[in-house]
C-alpha cells in the first residue's frame, strides 16, 4: 500500500476509493453523453467510427494494462481515463475552440478549456447529492483529471484551485500513464478510422519510420493487404502493443512507487513515464502525417466548420433568451454569469442533441 492510499479507504464500502470513483463516473450523465460526441468524425457519419465514449474505453484499457505492469494503482488510472474527456464539447476540438472564442468575444478572458471543464463537470456540474455538487471523487482522481501529466499553469484558474492543488508539480504517475495511453489510443484508432474512410492510406503512412515498422510486422504475419479489415485491425493491434511495451520498458526503472499518489514529481524533473528520444521523435512524425493528410482534409474541415456554426448559433440564441435553458442551468444563473452557464450547457450536449436543438431554433439542418 502506498503512503496516502490508506486515507482513501472507506470502511463500510466493499470497493476501494478509486473503484468507487470509477463507478460514479460510469453512472454519470456526462459519461453517457460521450457516446454521441465526436472524436474525429461526426457521430452520425457511421457506426464504425470512434466516439468520445469508445475512445475513453480504449484509453482506460491501455492505462490499466500499463499500470498493472508498472505496479501502479489500476483503479485510479481507470477512473482518470474514463473521465478525462467528459468536459469536451460536441463536434470535437472545434466545438471547444468555438466556445472559447465566443466567451472571449464577450469579455471572458478565461474562455473555455476542456481539461478544466472536465474537472468542473465532475466536481460541480454533475448534481448527484442533495447537500453538495459534484460526484464526490477523491483528490487523486480530481488532480489527474485537471492536470494530466503536466503542471497546469492557467492564469484563469480560480484561486482555490492553486490553493488545493499544487500547480507547480506533475500529477500522479497514474495520471501520466493516462496521458500517454490517450496518445497511444488516438493515434492507433485515428489511423484505423482514417484508412477505413479513405482519408489516408497505408501508403501515406510509409513516410513514417514507426508506421513502416508496424506494417512490416503485419506483412510478417502473412496477411494480404487486400484483406482490408483484417489488415487494419492487425496494424492497430501491433501499433498499440509496440508503444505499450516500449513505454513500459522505458519507464519501469524510473518510477518510484514509494512516493505519494499525488503531485510527486517536481515540474523541473524529467517525466518518469514516456518513450526514449528516438521513439518520441517517430511518434511526432507520425502525428504530423495524420495532421496534414487527415485532420486537415476537405471532408473533415467541412464537417468541423458546420459544427462550429452550430455552436455559434446555439450560444447566441441561449445568451439572448436564457428561458430556453433547462431548469438546472436556469438555477445556476443565480450564482454564475449567464455566458458561463450557457457555455456549460452547450459543452454538455452530444453532437446529436446539438444538431437537433440548432435545427429547432434555426429551422434547417447543419452538419
Amino acid at each position: 500500500m502506498r503512503p496516502t492510499e490508506r486515507f482513501f479507504q472507506v470502511s463500510d464500502d466493499f470497493r476501494s476509493a478509486f473503484s468507487r470513483d470509477r463507478d460514479r463516473i460510469i453512472h454519470s450523465g456526462s459519461f453517457r453523453k460521450l457516446e454521441y460526441k465526436t472524436q474525429v468524425f461526426l457521430n452520425h457519419e457511421g457506426d464504425f467510427f470512434r466516439t468520445r465514449l469508445t475512445h475513453s474505453l480504449e484509453v482506460s484499457q491501455i492505462a490499466r494494462s500499463i499500470s498493472s505492469h508498472l505496479g501502479l494503482q489500476e483503479d485510479l488510472a481507470e477512473a482518470i481515463a474514463l473521465s478525462h474527456d467528459v468536459g469536451h464539447t460536441p463536434f470535437g476540438h472545434i466545438g471547444g475552440d468555438t466556445l472559447d472564442l465566443c466567451l472571449k468575444d464577450d469579455g471572458f478572458k478565461n474562455g473555455f478549456e476542456h481539461n478544466f471543464q472536465s474537472f468542473r463537470t465532475v466536481s460541480y456540474l454533475e448534481k448527484r447529492y442533495k447537500d453538495f455538487y459534484g460526484l464526490n471523487l477523491t483528490f487523486a482522481t480530481l488532480e489527474g483529471i485537471l492536470k494530466h501529466s503536466y503542471p497546469y499553469h492557467k492564469k484563469f484558474l480560480p484561486k482555490y484551485i492553486d490553493e488545493v492543488f499544487n500547480l507547480n508539480t506533475h500529477p500522479s504517475i497514474e495520471a501520466m500513464v493516462v496521458d500517454r495511453a490517450d496518445e497511444i489510443a488516438y493515434i492507433s484508432h485515428d489511423i484505423d478510422d482514417g484508412v477505413n474512410s479513405h482519408l489516408i492510406s497505408f501508403e501515406d503512412l510509409k513516410e513514417s519510420k514507426l508506421a513502416l515498422l508496424i506494417l512490416n510486422k503485419v506483412h510478417d504475419e502473412g496477411i494480404d493487404a487486400e484483406n482490408k479489415e483484417m489488415f487494419r485491425y492487425r496494424f492497430a493491434s501491433h501499433l498499440i502493443n509496440h508503444l505499450v511495451y516500449s513505454l513500459i520498458d522505458y519507464s519501469r526503472d524510473k518510477i518510484d512507487n514509494s512516493k505519494v499518489l499525488c503531485a510527486s514529481v517536481d515540474a523541473k524533473d524529467e517525466l518518469p513515464v514516456g518513450f526514449d528520444k528516438e521513439l518520441e521523435s517517430q511518434i511526432k512524425k507520425l502525428k504530423k502525417i495524420l495532421f496534414v493528410k487527415m485532420y486537415k482534409s476537405k471532408q473533415i474541415a467541412r464537417k468541423m466548420y458546420a459544427g462550429k456554426q452550430a455552436v455559434k448559433g446555439l450560444y447566441k440564441a441561449l445568451v439572448d433568451d436564457t428561458n430556453m435553458l433547462p431548469q438546472f442551468y436556469r438555477e445556476l444563473l443565480h450564482v454564475r454569469n449567464k455566458h458561463r452557464v450557457v457555455a456549460d450547457y452547450i459543452a454538455s450536449m452530444s453532437d446529436r442533441y446539438a444538431i437537433k436543438l440548432h435545427n429547432e431554433l434555426y429551422g434547417y439542418f447543419i452538419g
